[in-house]
């Protein structure tokens, strides 16, 4: 798995400390809503043109470290 922290960044000087994609001012949150409407890998890089694959790629590997997470809230069932 890519090592997210070599192509995500959070500075207090560029969008207010969000996490981006390394060297542009995409949010990951942007990267990853986009996957979950569908939006394919081309359709995102297409649209954000700073974009690297790796940027997706490193998006989705911080999300899946996020969901290991145990401080998550705990899902409830329906």
């Amino acid at each position: 798995m890519i090592e997210w922290r070599e192509w995500l960044s959070s500075d207090p000087d560029i969008c207010h400390g969000q996490l981006c994609a390394k060297g542009t001012r995409v949010f990951v949150t942007v990267i990853l809503d986009s996957l979950a409407e569908g939006a394919s890998r081309e359709e995102i890089l297409r649209s954000y043109p700073s974009l690297r694959p790796e940027h997706i790629d490193a998006a989705i590997a911080y999300a899946a470290e996020l969901a290991h997470e145990e401080s998550l809230l705990p899902l409830v069932p329906l």
